[in-house]
């Protein structure tokens, strides 16, 4: 295995990790909580189906930028309709604080995780673009002289 990919392998597995988890701890909390929830219940729902379907998509083979960007979009949607209900609200239900425990906590963590990660995998990649890259140097061409001939 080449080293220099060793790296994004590891971002990869690990964003789908952390997706995963927060798709796991939504559906947990569908489960146990949410289902009877009008509108939230099923948000809940289609963020898990969500998590885990990009999760496999990473893992899958090489994504494109559209589906690390969709990965980046479930984890900041997950991360506003947390904050939002622990504000103004989403369509009239409203939390306090890191309630229910530990699954806020670990929802927060998972879906930071998932956004810190990209971010370093979007970084090697542009890494390793750059290094792969050839130089944009002009060949040095030997100067051309002329000579008179002897006499």
């Amino acid at each position: 295995m080449n080293t220099r990919r060793l790296p994004i392998l590891v971002l990869r597995w690990a964003t789908a990790a952390t997706l995963a988890a927060g798709g796991y701890i939504h559906a947990e909390l569908y489960l146990d909580e949410y289902r009877f929830v009008h509108l939230i219940g099923p948000l809940f729902l289609l963020q898990a189906g969500t998590s885990f379907a990009l999760a496999a998509l990473l893992l899958w083979g090489t994504p494109p930028l559209l589906l690390r960007a969709a990965a980046a979009g479930v984890a900041l949607g997950a991360l506003g309709g947390f904050a939002a209900s622990r504000t103004v609200g989403v369509f009239g239900f409203t939390e306090r604080g890191l309630q229910p425990a530990p699954q806020a906590l670990l929802s927060l963590l998972a879906e930071t995780g998932t956004l810190l990660l990209l971010a370093a995998w979007q970084m090697a990649l542009a890494a390793q673009h750059r290094a792969a890259r050839p130089l944009l140097t002009p060949p040095i061409r030997p100067r051309a002289t002329t000579r008179t001939p002897p006499d």
